[in-house]
C-alpha cells in the first residue's frame, strides 16, 4: 500500500468502543463493542451463509493515499458509458467486504447501473476500524482520510472512464460521519451524499467526540453551515444534495445528530429548517422529511427509521424494494440503500440523474398517524421507554431532545409521532 504514514494512528479504545456500540437488529440488547477477529469472521460468515461473498477488486495504487486507506472497486456485469459513481465508506469494527456483503449496495448498484467503490480503513489508523472523521488531520481538505478518498473517486473516473459530474458518498457511523467531512471539503466533486447513523461536519472543532455522539450538540443552523463553508472558502459551486438516515432508538450517536445534520446542511442550501413535505416510505413507516430548493429539488431529506437502534437499515428480499442482508450493525427494517440510490437519482437502472423524485413511480408519502401526548415526570418518562438517561441528564427517545435532570422532580409533555419517536410538546398537544 503507497502512502503509508510514518507512525499510525490509534484513536482511543473507549472512543473506538463507544463508536462502535450496542447493536442488534431492533437496536434493543446490547452486543459486546469490540470483537475479536475470529469473532467478527463468524458473524460474516453466518450472515452471509445463504449467498457468495460480494466480489471485490483490490486497486493498489490509485495515488499517494496520504490517509494509508485501502481501495476496492465492485463492478456490476452490466454497466453503461460513463457511469455513476458512489463511494462506501464503513462502520467501526468494519471492513470493505463486510458492508459490501451486507449494505445491498451491489444489488442495487447492478440494478441501477453504478460503479461502487469501497473505501477501508484498519486497525494501523485505527484501533478498532473506525475511519478518523474525528482527527484534524483526516477531515481536513488536501489531508489525511479525506483525501485518499478523494483520490479514490478520481481514480474511479480515470481508471473505469466513470462520470465526474456523478460522484457520489454514503457511509455507516464512523464512516457516515466521514460522509459528512467528504461533503464539506470537496463539494466540487461530490454531487450528493447519505449520512446513515453519522454526525454533522466539524463537530469536534470544540466538542469532544463522546459529547458529539451522545448526547449530540446543539448548535444554530447558521454557526453549523459556517462550519461547512470555512472547510473549503474558496468554492462558490453548487453544495451537495444530503439524505440523512437515523434509527429511532440509535443510544450510540443518538438521533439530535439527525436534527444537527439537517440544520447544518439546510442552512448551506438556504432553506428553512421547517419540511417541505412529511410523509412515510418504505413497509416499517420510516418518517421521510423534504427539503426542496427553489427549482423543485429535494436539496436534503431525513430519514428516521422507527424500531432501530445503530446501523445501516436492510430489507432482506428478491422485492423490487428489497436489498441487504441482517447481521450486526444491519437491522431488519428497510432497504435504505434503494432509498439512496433513488435520492442520488440514479433509479430506474439507466444510471440517468433526475432532479426530484418522480411522483410516478414514487410510493406516495402517507399521512404521519395521529399523535399521543404523555405528561409526567422525567423518571416517569425514562421507565416507560419514552426517553432516554444519560450522565444524570434526561433526552426524549427519537428526538434526542434535552429534558433535564433526571429525576421526579422535572415534568414534561412528550408527543409521539410517528410511534417511538417522542418530541417535546410542553405549550401545547398535539
Amino acid at each position: 500500500m503507497t502512502g503509508v504514514r510514518p507512525a499510525a494512528v490509534a484513536a482511543p479504545a473507549a472512543l473506538a468502543a463507544a463508536l462502535a456500540g450496542p447493536a442488534s437488529a431492533t437496536g434493543a440488547s446490547a452486543a459486546p463493542a469490540a470483537r475479536t477477529a475470529t469473532e467478527q469472521t463468524a458473524t460474516a460468515q453466518t450472515a452471509v451463509s445463504a449467498q457468495a461473498a460480494v466480489t471485490l477488486e483490490r486497486v493498489a495504487s490509485f495515488g499517494t493515499n496520504p490517509g494509508a486507506l485501502n481501495m476496492y472497486v465492485h463492478r456490476p456485469a452490466s454497466l453503461p458509458q460513463n457511469p455513476p459513481v458512489v463511494v462506501a465508506l464503513h462502520g467501526c469494527t468494519q471492513s470493505a467486504q463486510d458492508y459490501a456483503d451486507h449494505s445491498g449496495l451491489p444489488a442495487v448498484a447492478a440494478r441501477d447501473g453504478f460503479l461502487l467503490v469501497f473505501a477501508e480503513t484498519t486497525s494501523a489508523n485505527n484501533i478498532q476500524s473506525c475511519f478518523n472523521w474525528f482527527q484534524s488531520g483526516d477531515n481536513r481538505r488536501g489531508q489525511g482520510e479525506a483525501a485518499s478518498i478523494r483520490q479514490m473517486a478520481a481514480h474511479a473516473v480515470s481508471a473505469y472512464g466513470a462520470d465526474p459530474a456523478r460522484v457520489h458518498v454514503t457511509g455507516l457511523s464512523a464512516g457516515g460521519a466521514m460522509t459528512s467531512v467528504m461533503l464539506a471539503t470537496y463539494p466540487d466533486v461530490f454531487r450528493a451524499g447519505a449520512v446513515v447513523a453519522g454526525l454533522p461536519y466539524d463537530c469536534t472543532k470544540d466538542k469532544s467526540p463522546y459529547t458529539c455522539m451522545n448526547p449530540g450538540v446543539d448548535l444554530t443552523p447558521a454557526a453549523w453551515a459556517q462550519r461547512v463553508r470555512d472547510a473549503y472558502p474558496s468554492h462558490t459551486g453548487p453544495w451537495p444534495r444530503v439524505a440523512v438516515w437515523h434509527g429511532a432508538n440509535d443510544s450510540t450517536v443518538v438521533p439530535r445528530n439527525a436534527d444537527e445534520l439537517r440544520d447544518q446542511w439546510t442552512a448551506v442550501h438556504g432553506l428553512s429548517q421547517t419540511p417541505s413535505s412529511t410523509g412515510t416510505i418504505g413497509p416499517n413507516g420510516t418518517r421521510h422529511e423534504e427539503y426542496r430548493a427553489a427549482d423543485g429539488t429535494v436539496a436534503v431529506e431525513v430519514n428516521r427509521v422507527p424500531g432501530i437502534g445503530h446501523g445501516t437499515p436492510v430489507d432482506p428480499g428478491t422485492g423490487a424494494e428489497q436489498c441487504g442482508t441482517a447481521g450486526t450493525y444491519y437491522p431488519d427494517s428497510i432497504c435504505s440503500s434503494h432509498w439512496i440510490s433513488r435520492f442520488f437519482g440514479l433509479g430506474g437502472g439507466t444510471g440517468t440523474p433526475t432532479p426530484s423524485p418522480d411522483p410516478t413511480s414514487s410510493p406516495a408519502p402517507t399521512a404521519p398517524p395521529e399523535a399521543a401526548c404523555w405528561t409526567g415526570s422525567n423518571y416517569q418518562h425514562v421507565q416507560a421507554g419514552r426517553a432516554t438517561t444519560s450522565g444524570g441528564y434526561t433526552y426524549a427517545k427519537g428526538s434526542g431532545q434535552a429534558m433535564g435532570l433526571y429525576n421526579t422532580y422535572v415534568t414534561h409533555t412528550l408527543k409521539e409521532s410517528p410511534a417511538g419517536y417522542f418530541v417535546l410538546a410542553d405549550d401545547g398537544c398535539p
